[in-house]
């Protein structure tokens, strides 16, 4: 397979994955892992792993799903998927940058392509089964593996031959993008032992990435001889999981499956600190928080909140069930309670994760009625113009667009405007930038270039369709709101015709598979 026929392949799952109700687009846990991912995909590159035309014809893209099951997947075109349940049971950042880093191998070393050309007789029911495999892996075990097995049992053996290869493969590649990129090698084994004995405490479906990654032990020897001899563990201590472990949410229930995230898995001796070379933005501290957000944002139901929010309120409680509470109250409607126990962890984070913390404060703040204007902790609107501020001058995704939404909030959506124009010229793929661009155009009165960064959001995830509607909507607005913005509707014009004539390939490519 082409790298161009992987590219088109892996755009097709992703067009439908951004459909799909569980796909989330979390500026601040995006950041995170982008945080890990980007040292990671640069080690890869200095290595030799990713060459100059892979890594610039593959989409090398994040997403994030809701579910609540421990998961990753590589997809094919570059695209790397990452379900919150993965992230809610990880205790530290080189645990997550060892799937992540295995995943990443998947794609350098084109296993798919490689899987696909073995046997130019699976070609053309794999691509079909990798499709639907892809997408129902998120949501039902079963179903992707009866989709891709088919009634192709023979085949299918061989093709099961050949991925126990392909993971001892990204195993060996992985490790060494992990610590090439400064992160410590115990991540992959601790991770290892982590699933390992997570399979043998909870076999209710809640592992996926067990079974399509099986864990051999040939393959966990094989990552401890690996290690060191001085840094090599044992592996983890005895005892269930405790919120000693940074992030760790003690004594309440999480989710997933009939019985939840909660693992009581062996604890982790304490944390060891990331390796110098490792940005400090991915440190533990930090990392407790976010698991602690993937945990709240992947529960549906109210009992867990209710239990994360009553734990969270002691006066011993860790930051990451601080944060856990604090986000808890928010999604249970108790809007005070919430900015409360956010304002309680800002004055207790660790340096490297105040900024998470901060930008808890203003997410919440946001959420409230009158933008935080009536709130005990805000009620002059100052502490919201102050974050707002800071994350107008920040550097990250989150930064932007919280900043963004905090200004339309306040009344001054021409600062939102000038920071989102210069971000979508580099991250032209960036849906959600655009949206809030939108939003800003609108509330300037500038009808034409609102409706046109409507479009480029739908362009953005490939719903050309969609986009090209929106553009004509644009060219449809009365003759004066036109003629404002002559250069705007010249680029109206021009978008519309190169989104047609892509609707119009993709249209081409959907009938020649069928």
């Amino acid at each position: 397979m082409s790298i161009a026929a992987e590219r088109r392949l892996g755009d097709r799952i992703a067009r439908d994955i951004y459909r799909d109700p569980d796909y989330l687009d979390d500026p601040v846990l995006g950041d995170y892992l982008s945080a890990i991912w980007q040292p990671l995909l640069g080690a890869a590159r200095a290595r030799g792993d990713v060459p100059p035309e892979l890594s610039e014809r593959l989409a090398w893209e994040l997403m994030i799903s809701r579910d609540r099951r421990v998961n990753a997947f590589a997809l094919p075109g570059g695209y790397l998927g990452v379900n919150l349940g993965l992230l809610a049971v990880t205790e530290r950042p080189e645990e997550l940058a060892a799937v992540m880093a295995h995943e990443l191998s998947h794609v350098s070393q084109r296993h798919i392509a490689r899987l696909v050309s073995s046997q130019d007789r699976l070609a053309p029911w794999m691509l079909g089964a990798m499709i639907l495999g892809a997408l129902a892996a998120r949501a039902n075990t079963e179903v992707a593996n009866a989709a891709i097995v088919g009634s192709q049992a023979v085949a299918m053996q061989t093709q099961l031959n050949f991925s126990r290869d392909m993971e001892r493969e990204a195993d060996r590649v992985g490790f060494g993008v992990l610590t090439g990129a400064g992160f410590e090698g115990q991540g992959f084994v601790d991770m290892f032992d982590r699933l390992q004995q997570a399979s043998r405490l909870n076999d209710d479906g809640s592992f996926p990435y067990l079974r399509s990654h099986p864990l051999t032990s040939e393959r966990i020897a094989d990552m401890r001889a690996r290690l060191p001899l001085s840094t090599a563990r044992a592996g983890p201590g005895v005892g269930p999981l405790k919120s000693a472990a940074p992030g760790a949410v003690a004594n309440a229930p999480a989710s997933g499956g009939p019985t939840g995230l909660r693992l009581d898995l062996p604890a982790l001796s304490s944390a060891t600190p990331p390796p110098a070379t490792v940005a400090p933005t991915v440190s533990a501290e930090r990392h407790a928080l976010m698991a602690a957000r993937a945990r709240v944002l992947a529960e549906n139901g109210p009992d867990r909140l209710r239990a994360w929010l009553q734990t969270g309120q002691g006066a011993s409680a860790s930051p990451g069930v601080r944060y856990a509470a604090a986000l808890s109250a928010q999604r249970l409607g108790q809007r005070d309670l919430a900015l409360d126990l956010a304002q309680r962890l800002r004055g207790a984070v660790a340096a490297s994760a105040r900024p998470a913390a901060d930008a808890l404060m203003l997410e919440l703040l946001l959420t409230a009625p009158a933008a935080g204007g009536n709130s005990r902790v805000d009620p002059s609107g100052a502490l919201l113009a102050s974050l707002r501020d800071q994350a107008l001058a920040g550097d990250s995704r989150a930064d932007l667009l919280l900043g963004a939404q905090a200004a339309l909030a306040t009344g001054v959506p021409e600062r939102a405007v000038s920071r989102l124009q210069a971000w979508v010229v580099q991250h032209p793929r960036d849906a959600m930038a655009w949206q809030v661009l939108a939003r800003a155009h609108q509330a300037q009165g500038h009808a034409l270039r609102s409706i046109r960064a409507e479009a480029e959001s739908r362009a953005a995830h490939m719903d050309y369709e969609g986009a090209a509607d929106r553009f004509r909507a644009a060219q449809a607005l009365p003759a004066a709101q036109r003629a404002a913005d002559p250069m705007e509707l010249a680029i109206v014009d021009s978008r519309r015709r190169e989104v047609e004539r892509m609707q119009r390939e993709l249209a081409l490519e959907l009938e020649r598979k069928e």
